[in-house]
């Protein structure tokens, strides 16, 4: 990948990439990692996002993101703990993510740790390429009413089929519960278990 990191971010994130991508620091006008000329990603850990919430920068940035051409994506870094220690309650942390996600139409990754980070990214790059040749399609049925959407999406998560999608509805409530919950929490639902807990953590990158 070409990956261009503005200056501003830790000096880690250069030697996460791999040998092969070539990466250069600048000053980005928004964003805080362009890649590929074509993706643009901001990266934002929990206590940033509440520093940024309450200055009124967090929306000035989401504006900026959502008007450029590029495909933007913002990125929470930390476990959903690190709220406890922001000035904060939970709610207008979510309020946050409602307004970016659903306001500002841009997609929300959730990322433990630098290394999760850029692994989404390079995830999501490469998927970006498979999609726009045509190889990530979901063909056939295409469910009618909101629980019936809801599982669909659920069982294009690794290791959910119809049964495992209905439980997981049950148990945690909501699509955003089934994403946010962390492994030991998904590995005790029944019909769950360990493996398949680490496989929907790997893929939605949170815990």
């Amino acid at each position: 990948m070409n990956v261009v990191i503005d200056h501003r971010e830790p000096e880690l994130f250069r030697s996460l990439f791999a040998e092969t991508d070539k990466v250069s620091t600048a000053q980005l006008a928004c964003g805080d990692f362009l890649v590929d000329g074509q993706w643009l990603f901001e990266r934002k850990t929990i206590p940033d996002l509440c520093v940024s919430v309450v200055d009124g920068r967090l929306f000035k940035q989401a504006h900026a993101l959502a008007k450029t051409e590029l495909h933007s994506v913002v990125i929470l870094e930390g476990s959903l703990r690190d709220v406890s220690k922001c000035n904060m309650g939970r709610e207008s942390v979510q309020g946050a993510l409602v307004t970016l996600g659903v306001f500002f139409g841009l997609p929300i990754l959730r990322s433990l740790k630098p290394e999760e980070t850029v692994r989404l990214m390079r995830y999501t790059v490469e998927q970006g390429y498979r999609c726009a040749k045509g190889g990530v399609q979901r063909y056939g049925y295409r469910p009618k009413g909101r629980r019936a959407r809801q599982l669909y999406v659920l069982q294009g998560l690794p290791g959910i089929g119809k049964k495992r999608a209905a439980v997981l509805m049950d148990h945690f409530g909501s699509v955003e519960a089934v994403v946010c919950a962390g492994e030991d929490e998904l590995a005790e639902v029944d019909g769950i278990g360990i493996p398949t807990a680490q496989a929907i953590r790997s893929l939605v990158g949170a815990s």
